[in-house]
């Protein structure tokens, strides 16, 4: 009798599992499909491209291993196309070579194996139309709803004016179809790096100069992952130069610009309990002086420092970032229900960056600046432990295994000295 009622009993279960899984549920049949994001990358592949000063190859053999690179870490929602520019035309009819610009790989599900053995065959060409391979890049995409961006990777300015490539991506923005183009420039000159600016600024998108593979292959697979998460808009503000007249900022990428060697103060609210997580990066868009840094320091409102996150750069890039994490320790359980008080912690933003004579210093250098509050650590381990975080049980095991190891070396010298007297 158990048994059978045990069996009744699983058969129903079934039956009522089977019945909510295959009815449609509401939120399931309102919610409308979302678009698959796109990326199309634009590779130039003009005659200048083989020079060799990327790592000691050429600038074509770099990009094509970063682009297998790239090719392997897609997203599987990602749809992704290939474009060219200046791969087919080697001739100087001026009128035939701003027009070399085709689809290497159609915008869609990715093939990686066909994908590679398309860029495998690219071979530096002809001339550099930037501006129509902008324009056919944005109709390979489409206007659909999807999140689209352009990825143009190039060593050269266009060679096709009068189609001006900043005025196209102007012409593009304004159509309305969300779509952002960001520019890698390889090895650029200073006319190069302003135009790649220019149309990257013209969009909302970035500008990265580029001196070695790896740098190449890391940049494009950000840019790819960028595309697969949720479209951030930035918010524009404006630091001060004085913590108390900053800002006052929420979670959120916020934008500013920033003078060479200024100080810019904004402000967060934290409460008990909570972490607050900030990165802000600066990016050289014009030429600067070799050896610069970025500082990003968290303090109070009396000016006592809480963190800090630096970093250094060297020329080799355009973009230098730096970040903090501070969590504030949650509040004993008190009488009353009283909402705690928020503590206001003021973040400073600080560059090292100079230039020479000739370049213009204004307006400033574009920065990015990431905030973020969070739930703050649960366990002891995730925050810093007498200042060592992680490392203060590793610390404690190298001197554990120090001491041993010096008893057991006085143990030893202790005997041989004792044979030795012996005989």
């Amino acid at each position: 009798m158990i048994t059978r009622k045990r069996l009744a009993t699983g058969a129903c279960a079934l039956l009522a599992a089977l019945s909510v899984a295959l009815l449609p549920t509401g939120a399931a049949a309102d919610e409308p499909a979302k678009e698959s994001p796109k990326v199309e990358l634009v590779l130039d592949v003009s005659g200048s491209m083989r020079a060799k000063d990327i790592d000691g190859q050429s600038r074509m053999a770099a990009a094509k291993q970063a682009f297998n690179e790239v090719l392997d870490a897609v997203p599987e929602e990602v749809r992704l196309g290939i474009r060219t520019l200046g791969a087919d035309y080697p001739g100087q009819d001026r009128k035939r070579g701003c027009k070399d610009t085709r689809q290497l790989y159609p915008v869609g599900p990715l093939d990686r194996t066909e994908a590679k053995t398309a860029v495998a065959t690219l071979a530096p060409t002809g001339w550099t139309p930037i501006g129509p391979a902008l324009l056919g890049a944005a109709d390979d995409l489409g206007d659909d709803g999807a999140t689209k961006r352009i990825v143009l990777i190039t060593d050269g300015e266009d060679t096709c004016a009068p189609l001006d490539p900043c005025q196209v991506a102007r012409e593009i923005a304004a159509k309305g179809i969300h779509l952002v183009i960001d520019t890698l420039g390889l090895v650029p000159d200073a006319k190069t790096r302003q135009q790649l600016t220019c149309i990257a600024e013209a969009t909302g998108g970035t500008y990265t100069s580029i001196h070695r593979t790896e740098d190449l292959s890391r940049r494009v697979r950000q840019l790819v992952d960028r595309a697969a998460d949720p479209v951030v808009t930035p918010v524009a503000t404006q630091g001060a130069g004085r913590c108390d007249k900053a800002p006052q900022l929420k979670p959120g990428l916020y934008t500013d610009r920033e003078s060479f060697g200024e100080h810019r103060w904004y402000r967060v609210d934290l409460l008990p309990g909570q972490e607050l997580r900030a990165s802000v990066s600066v990016s050289a868009d014009r030429a600067v002086n070799n050896d610069y840094g970025v500082l990003l320091r968290a303090v109070t409102l009396h000016g006592r420092e809480i963190v800090r996150g630096s970093e250094a750069g060297d020329g080799r890039t355009d973009v230098v970032s730096t970040g903090l994490r501070y969590p504030k320790p949650d509040l004993d359980d008190g009488p009353g229900d009283a909402k705690p008080a928020a503590e206001t912690v003021c973040l400073q933003v600080s560059n090292s960056f100079s230039a020479p004579p000739s370049v213009k210093t204004t307006p400033g250098m574009p920065i990015e600046l990431t905030v973020d509050v969070v739930d703050g650590p649960s366990t002891a381990s995730d925050v810093a432990s007498f200042g060592l975080g992680r490392g203060w049980w590793l610390l404690g095991a190298l001197v554990l295994v120090g001491f041993l190891a010096g008893l057991v070396w006085g143990w030893l010298s202790r005997w041989r000295v004792a044979v030795w007297r012996t005989h």
